[in-house]
């Protein structure tokens, strides 16, 4: 059965703006009897005469006029669809669920992507939310976040990849009492009677011990950096932290020294999907690395 097609409703409008159907086919690119054809076959599936047809002129009848408003109405929402669509391809138009070790946070590194990911793709939708690195692995797969910012090194499975976006060092945090607080810089040595508080990131505590020659003395696992910053303040214990914390994070009762030799290295990857398939969300990847 024959029903009302989309090329019907752009020649009732075609012919409406011009009240002349030699200029509307030209407007359509068609012939003349082909837009005649097209308007009468419209009139039938309609059961209405739409417009009041003489040799010298064309008017649109009192139902055409009421058609022509929502047929105008039915195809500008089309062309909505059709932008909306395009745009989400384009990667200009969707939601992105990012998660975030507080390292890169404190970093600027996430404010900075995020920031100027949303003034060039205004319309799409960005949440940051602060995830366990334990965890990050799982709501990937879970769906709950898309992509996130966290510390190297870290067990990933096969469908996800890391890619560095900063590199800094880790320095040594430790209570404004202790004595090694008198030095400059400590050496890793030095270091081997400490307990340390241990942050999500065990590396840099691993390294400082391995080049020090002693196994690290763990006190505590409490979680965030703010929490394990906390826990040193209260005397007694030391940290292995990010350089960018020392930067901009600063708490009563706790100092930090830089560590003699070689910098220990630290990371903040993205960690993303091997085979991402969302616009929005390669567009951001894309836009992370060049940040």
């Amino acid at each position: 059965m024959q029903t009302l097609e989309l090329r019907h409703l752009r020649c009732v409008v075609a012919v409406a703006k011009h009240l002349h159907f030699s200029k509307a086919a030209e407007e359509l690119g068609i012939a003349p009897p082909s837009l005649t054809r097209q308007i009468q076959e419209a009139e039938r599936l309609l059961g209405l005469q739409l417009f009041h047809r003489t040799k010298r002129s064309v008017e649109l009848s009192a139902a055409g006029k009421a058609f022509l408003e929502e047929a105008v109405a039915t195809l500008d929402h089309l062309s909505r669809a059709q932008e909306m669509a395009r745009s989400a391809e384009r990667g200009e138009l969707g939601r992105i669920e990012i998660g975030y070790v507080a390292s890169a946070a404190y970093s600027g590194i996430l404010q900075n992507a995020v920031r100027t990911f949303r003034q060039a793709h205004p319309r799409v939708e960005v949440n940051a939310h602060e995830v366990p690195m334990d965890q990050v692995t799982a709501a990937m797969g879970a769906g709950r976040i898309d992509l996130a910012y966290v510390r190297p090194p870290m067990t990933l499975p096969t469908d996800i990849l890391s890619t560095t976006v900063l590199r800094d060092a880790f320095v040594l945090a430790l209570p404004t009492d202790s004595p090694l607080v008198a030095f400059a810089a400590v050496s890793p040595a030095q270091l081997r009677d400490e307990t340390f508080v241990l942050p999500e990131q065990e590396f840099g505590t691993l390294e400082v011990g391995r080049r020090g020659r002693f196994t690290p003395r763990i006190g505590s696992r409490p979680g965030s950096l703010a929490a394990v910053l906390a826990s040193v303040s209260l005397g007694g214990n030391v940290s292995i932290v990010p350089a960018t914390l020392a930067d901009c994070l600063v708490l009563p009762g706790i100092a930090y020294r830089p560590i003699t030799g070689k910098p220990v290295m630290s990371e903040i990857a993205l960690a993303h999907r091997r085979y991402e398939r969302a616009p929005a969300v390669r567009a951001f990847l894309k836009h992370a690395k060049r940040a």
